[in-house]
């Protein structure tokens, strides 16, 4: 099984989904029986992170669920023996929010703005009109997963009732705040999905189809917003060798964990 990150093996990272299918069908039976459950969706840019953050490295550890979200990890993870599929988190919002309307769980959104929240509120409701949202949270600049903020949103979910939370805040913030938020509601299940909202409302455009079947998506993303993702990119692409030698490894080792 691959280790994605470079500590001990105690801190090790590892993807324990193999398909979506499996996921959502685990999910829809902890959202009915109202056990909670919080989801990351590993790409490289979180590899490298991981390496870095060890609070983001914790919090990836008490996540219940990690999906492959991104073809390099589908590619290394099967290099190295272990077959996995590719789950985006951003493909996770629309099957779940179906789910929850099915199960009559209602839902959170947390993150992103005020109006790319309320698009998404109501495009989720034209597509499943059972479909309760029990509450919408856009957090303010700067803010801290785990400080006073973080306890302010914790208790509105509280409040709310909701039993599945969607959160849009990036990576570091929206794993390290599931993890937080899960210990003190340990009956709501979080989905951490990155752009996933911004997508739904349409205030950020996803790649055509064609496009992420080329495994370009990145491509697309790096032309929409140079500047910002420049330096992202150039650091995911830098660790790519170093994780295809760890993949050829574990697999001449037999798929064994390396010490």
């Amino acid at each position: 099984m691959m280790r994605w990150s470079d500590m001990c093996q105690e801190d090790a990272v590892v993807v324990n989904v193999e398909a979506r299918d499996v996921l959502l069908t685990d999910l829809e039976a902890r959202l009915r029986a109202a056990q909670g459950f919080s989801v990351a969706t590993l790409n490289l840019d979180h590899v490298t992170k991981l390496r870095s953050l060890p609070s983001f490295r914790k919090a990836y550890q008490r996540q219940t669920h990690v999906t492959a979200d991104g073809n390099p990890i589908v590619w290394f993870s099967r290099i190295a023996g272990q077959q996995v599929s590719l789950v985006p988190g951003s493909e996770l919002v629309d099957p779940l929010a179906g789910i929850a309307a099915r199960c009559a769980v209602p839902i959170a959104l947390l993150g992103s703005t005020e109006s790319s929240l309320e698009a998404a509120a109501q495009s989720l409701r034209r597509r499943y009109p059972d479909l309760q949202v029990a509450a919408r949270i856009a957090p303010q600049m700067g803010f801290d997963p785990t400080g006073p903020e973080a306890e302010e949103h914790i208790e509105a979910l509280a409040a709310s009732g909701a039993g599945l939370c969607f959160l849009a805040l990036g990576a570091p913030k929206q794993e390290i705040f599931a993890a937080h938020a899960a210990q003190q509601l340990p009956q709501m299940g979080f989905v951490s999905i990155g752009a996933g909202l911004d997508f739904i409302s349409g205030q950020q455009v996803r790649a055509p189809r064609l496009v992420r079947a080329l495994a370009a998506e990145w491509l697309w993303r790096l032309a929409s917003n140079p500047r910002r993702l420049a330096r992202r990119y150039g650091a995911c692409i830098a660790i790519l060798p170093r994780l295809l030698h760890r993949s050829l490894r574990i697999r001449l080792k037999g798929g064994q964990k390396p010490v």
